[in-house]
């Protein structure tokens, strides 16, 4: 295994692990935790971020440039996410079976386009 590769599994976990609990402490009511998961979550989105440039500085790349198209990306990558979370939530916590449904099919069709958006079509 190359160095860069587990280095970055390393970050990730450690980064993963904290956003993952930190997403839950928030979303179930039951714990009761909200503020300290969102803190939880946001200090395991750092370690992530930080993950990712690492992993391009040890790989020679430079810098992402932000263009429109990245910035686009970005953006269509976070709505795709938040709509799969939320039909999730809609069926698993709220009992609102056929809409949660709709709406995460709608986050996983914006997810699934971003594949040729980014790889592109040949």
């Amino acid at each position: 295994m190359k160095r860069e590769n587990f280095v970055t599994l390393i970050l990730c976990t450690v980064g993963g692990i904290p956003f993952a609990l930190g997403m839950c402490m928030c979303l179930v009511p039951a714990w009761n935790a909200f503020r300290p998961g969102v803190v939880l979550g946001a200090l395991g989105a750092a370690v992530l971020l930080a993950a990712a440039v690492v992993r391009r500085r040890m790989q020679g790349k430079p810098a992402v440039r932000l263009t429109a198209r990245t910035a686009g990306t970005a953006l269509l990558a976070a709505a795709g996410a938040l709509a799969l979370g939320v039909g999730m939530c809609m069926t698993m916590l709220w009992d609102l079976l056929a809409a949660g449904i709709a709406v995460g099919l709608a986050g996983i069709v914006m997810l699934l386009g971003l594949i040729p958006l980014v790889r592109g079509l040949r």
